[in-house]
């Protein structure tokens, strides 16, 4: 039986098990259902459960085995029997205890406790397994190549047939430009935006704008890095970097740089916005009342009191921005470099993981475990700025909640 066909059974007797263990219930508690411990629901759902987590746990153990070569293919089959197995069993099990002493709440409640604590445990252990993967492999790969040479070469040129220069530092200089283009962008736009719709706009006007901008959270990046290969990057080429003499190319800093500001400003205009309605009218209405007028209340109350806040949304963008890749790759090119010039094409550290990674490679050489020293970087990195935007984010509740 494959395994796909266990799941699928598995979750029919469960369904099975709740229609059983209700009607169970009441027969057991004849015409008076206060006779019973717990409602019949509860029997039900404890009878569901008892039916689906045993199999589910079987699989789950079988999909690991297989996964790390302990079972083969072939014992597919064989699992997806003992689950079924286990179903049943699990279902005939249920149904007994279904009484009118059996406290089903209470095994319910444990259960459900018990599932989430397990979906947690599962989010820590994926966390733990992805960051130790990339710690395993750059320390292979720093076995292989100098760690001196990658932090602090200024030099970007792989050449899987050896004498490669992995330095880090253009890469670097490339996500933090396009970065802090993007932040020029979206920051002052999703802000003011923010600020109009908290504190200016009706609810008629609010109602319309704040879901129109956060349209634009929705798009896929793919589709945002169309838009700078086909339409920012040659506007920019053809009406600036040309007539100035500052580059040829269509693919530049700037360009990707606004387009991926656009992309933010729904991140800074909500996580804005929702920071300055958590504000306490009392302050806007003391400072009204002493005469101040709305634009003096925002630009000297409101906006104090949600810095700390709006600082931690800023960080958050930040750390979006310095992760992505299709925008960049679309519209920044793939040249490793340095220069303060925004026209010119320049790279970021993600897309470097992607084409170190990409093709048939020697996951022995240093050209494609460089790939993953890069994300440990960028890992460090944007941890960084998220542990300081929720420490500043935490700061702020405490003090006005």
């Amino acid at each position: 039986m494959p395994l796909s066909w266990a799941v699928f059974a598995s979750f029919l007797l469960a369904a099975a098990g709740y229609v059983i263990g209700r009607s169970r219930a009441f027969a057991t508690a004849g015409p008076d259902v206060r006779k019973l411990h717990s409602r019949p629901t509860y029997h039900g759902y404890s009878v569901a459960l008892t039916a689906l987590l045993p199999p589910l746990a079987v699989l789950a153990v079988a999909s690991i085995l297989r996964m790390a070569g302990v079972l083969s293919d072939s014992a597919g089959p064989v699992a997806g029997l003992v689950a079924l197995a286990a179903a049943v069993a699990g279902l005939a099990w249920g149904v007994m205890r279904v009484g009118q002493q059996f406290q089903a709440r209470n095994a319910v409640e444990r259960m459900v406790l018990g599932l989430l604590m397990l979906c947690s445990l599962i989010a820590i252990v994926t966390t733990a397994g992805i960051v130790l993967s990339l710690v395993f492999e750059t320390g292979r790969f720093f076995q292989l190549y100098d760690w001196k040479t990658f932090f602090f070469g200024t030099e970007w040129t792989p050449r899987f047939q050896g004498n490669s220069q992995l330095g880090i530092v253009p890469l670097l200089w490339g996500t933090l430009y396009i970065s802090f283009i993007a932040l020029l962008v979206s920051v002052p736009i999703g802000l003011f935006a923010a600020i109009y719709m908290s504190e200016y706009a009706t609810r008629r006007v609010r109602s319309i704008a704040k879901p129109a901008i956060e349209v634009l959270a929705g798009i896929p990046t793919i589709v945002y890095g169309l838009f700078a290969l086909i339409t920012v990057g040659p506007l920019l080429r053809d009406y600036f970097a040309q007539p100035l003499g500052l580059g040829n190319s269509g693919s530049s800093v700037l360009t990707a740089g606004l387009v991926m500001g656009v992309m933010l400003i729904p991140f800074v205009s909500s996580l804005s916005d929702d920071i300055i309605n958590a504000v306490p009218q009392s302050l806007r209405d003391g400072a009204l009342g002493l005469g101040s007028t709305p634009s003096e209340t925002v630009r000297q109350v409101v906006l104090p009191a949600a810095l700390p806040g709006i600082v931690g949304a800023v960080l958050l963008a930040a750390s979006r921005a310095i992760g992505e890749t299709m925008i960049v790759v679309l519209g920044a090119g793939a040249s490793a470099q340095m220069s303060l010039n925004p026209l010119e094409a320049m790279t970021t550290i993600t897309v470097k993981i992607v084409s170190q990674l990409t093709g048939d490679s020697d996951f022995n050489s240093p050209e494609t475990l460089v790939a993953f020293a890069l994300g440990l970087t960028l890992f460090v990195i944007t941890l960084g700025l998220n542990v300081v935007a929720l420490y500043i984010v935490r700061k702020y509740r405490e003090q006005y909640e």
